[in-house]
């Protein structure tokens, strides 16, 4: 669940110089999204309104729909883009392989798509099998954009995605310019071999200067490079206007929200100087298709930004409903326009339906087979006991090692980080495993049962000594009382003697390398992967917190996505041999 806190969001407002006198301005919305990643369902949220925790539900792709007809209607100048990612994080992407997407992102019509690192995990064919679905809608051929894209020879993308596009509103053209981030794709993604990923600010800007030497003079880059990356562009480049970005699922907003729970990372919109010295407004609109941005641009005759402001609207049903305290809770949400009380669009309901279906049936397909019960413990010890399944309380090697389905999933997401990118080891949480694993078939509803959380893997550089203070931190903090923050690793293990002063507990650390174990060197760097709750050093993981933002990549994978498949590429789901365990001696 996520925990949203309530405040207003503070409309971001640029002063600059004033219109030549009778001149008001040209006038542009700019409605945007990113990052949805296949979330077309709203999820489970808690708002804090009227003095209560109130459960809400957040986003889904109805309602982003919903959203879009109704900040658009009676404006005459809206842009509607998409910043990338649209693919890859739920099974409507594992089963229809970015054909759900498209018929949803069909019904909003975006003007632009710019192509995420994401739309590159199967290959080039991957982006290409989504731009067929995108342009079967009659009437919206939706323009994929990347600049810095040079599919190879034979490629399927060869002549599908363009480094620009052209749009004409209120009688002003506008040119649109994409550029995806060449390093994350080419290191973390799949791109064909041969495909390459060009410098984005010069992609971007050679797309500027062939717009302007056609007397465009209104430029809007998406990029899906990373709101810190997509701030540094709009420095770097002459003649851009607005920059809408994607990549690093940054809510922008007012700062008091971090305080609240909330990951903050600016102001909406951010201003940035461009390389001519003029205004260039830059926008994000978080994830999953829980926030639309909305952002108001006035520009002057020669195309130059005068004054922005906006705010993103987070997507939420009426939490109101079926409550006693229903009127203070709308009292209290009539003075949040950030918070947008949203009824999902009918239409796009109706489109999604037969998708739901075939992802319920999906739900019982099995996907591998549990050779034998495989048990839940959260931290080892006879008096830890959390199974369901007889004998796994009483099983010795549970009692000595921990959970055999915690030690499966840290090894099947670290095999999946170094499917997209690399990885030296995993370290995760026991309490985010939350079931044992019968004999038998393995279904996707089972899996999403086992890793119910929304969360993303990340990979964090760090040095020995820190991963050692991570893992005393999350023994610390079960010595605190909270047995889900206890440690699983894949191809790193260690003693553990609670007898012993916090701080010194952890004993014994080894990571396998080329098939040995070999003691974990203090000073010597490791990529640690892990998953964004822990990355944000929560459960008491606080050295991971403090990583700063120069070692730490949201790679954008699913947890629970990337355990399924793992599991369907294992078929069969064994305890692990005694020496894998991270766990390997364990004193009370």
């Amino acid at each position: 669940m996520f925990r949203i806190a309530v405040i207003t969001l503070a409309a971001g407002l640029l002063a600059a110089p004033p219109a030549q006198a009778g001149d008001p301005g040209f006038e542009l919305t700019v409605l945007h999204v990113n990052d949805h990643h296949s979330h077309l369902d709203p999820q489970g949220a808690t708002l804090r309104l009227a003095g209560a925790d109130v459960p809400v539900s957040l986003g889904g792709f109805a309602r982003v729909v919903a959203a879009f007809e109704a900040l658009s209607a009676g404006r005459p100048n809206v842009l509607r883009l998409h910043a990338g990612d649209a693919t890859t994080g739920t099974p409507y992407y594992t089963l229809e392989q970015g054909r759900a997407d498209a018929a949803m992102m069909n019904l909003v019509c975006f003007d632009a798509f710019v192509a995420g690192n994401h739309e590159f995990d199967h290959g080039d064919a991957g982006l290409a099998r989504l731009i067929d679905f995108l342009h079967e809608a009659p009437g919206c051929r939706t323009p994929v954009l990347s600049a810095n894209l040079v599919p190879h020879a034979g490629s399927p993308l060869a002549g599908r995605v363009a480094p620009h596009a052209v749009v004409e509103r209120g009688g002003r053209r506008i040119g649109l310019v994409g550029v995806t981030g060449a390093d994350k794709t080419l290191r973390a993604s799949r791109p064909d071999p041969g495909t390459a990923l060009g410098d984005e600010a010069a992609a971007a800007q050679a797309a500027i200067d062939a717009l302007r030497a056609d007397g465009i003079d209104i430029i809007v880059v998406l990029a899906h490079i990373g709101h810190a990356a997509e701030r540094a562009l709009a420095r770097s480049l002459s003649g851009v206007d607005v920059v809408v970005g994607g990549d690093s699922h940054s809510l922008l907003g007012d700062p008091a929200l971090a305080a609240l729970g909330l990951p903050v990372a600016g102001p909406y919109p951010a201003v940035e100087r461009n390389r001519d010295g003029d205004p260039v407004c830059v926008v994000q609109a978080w994830q999953y298709a829980a926030v639309v941005g909305e952002l108001r641009v006035r520009l002057d005759a020669k195309g130059r930004v005068l004054d922005c402001a906006g705010q993103p609207h987070v997507l939420i049903g009426d939490p109101g409903t079926g409550r006693s305290d229903a009127g203070s809770i709308r009292a209290a949400l009539a003075a949040r326009p950030e918070l947008r009380v949203t009824d999902e669009s009918p239409a796009a309901l109706a489109r999604l339906e037969p998708f739901r279906e075939r992802q319920r049936e999906f739900g019982l397909s099995a996907i591998a087979e549990v050779a034998h019960d495989l048990c839940l413990r959260r931290v080892p010890g006879p008096s830890r006991a959390r199974s369901t399944l007889a004998g796994c309380n009483d099983d010795p090697h549970v009692a000595a090692h921990g959970g055999d389905v915690q030690q499966i999933v840290a090894v099947a997401l670290l095999a999946h980080a170094r499917r997209y990118g690399g990885g030296d080891l995993a370290l995760i949480n026991a309490g985010g495993v939350r079931i044992d694993l019968p004999a038998g078939p393995l279904t996707v509803g089972t899996a999403y049962t086992l890793l119910p959380f929304p969360n993303r893997l990340v990979r964090l550089r760090l040095r020995g000594d820190e991963v050692r203070s991570v893992l005393e931190d999350a023994v610390a903090t079960v010595a605190d009382g909270n047995t889900g923050a206890w440690p699983y690793g894949a191809d790193v293990r260690w003693d553990v003697d609670m007898a012993r002063p916090r701080g010194e507990r952890v004993r014994q650390v080894e990571v396998l390398e080329d098939g040995t174990w070999r003691p974990l060197e203090a000073a010597r760097d490791y990529v640690v992967v892990t998953h964004d709750y822990l990355a944000d050093g929560r459960d008491g993981w606080h050295t991971f917190g403090s990583v700063p933002a120069a070692r730490r990549e949201d790679t954008g994978l699913s947890y629970t996505e990337g355990f399924i498949m793992e599991a369907r590429a294992a078929g069969v789901l064994r305890r692990p041999p005694t020496e894998a365990f991270s766990t390997r001696r364990f004193a009370p």
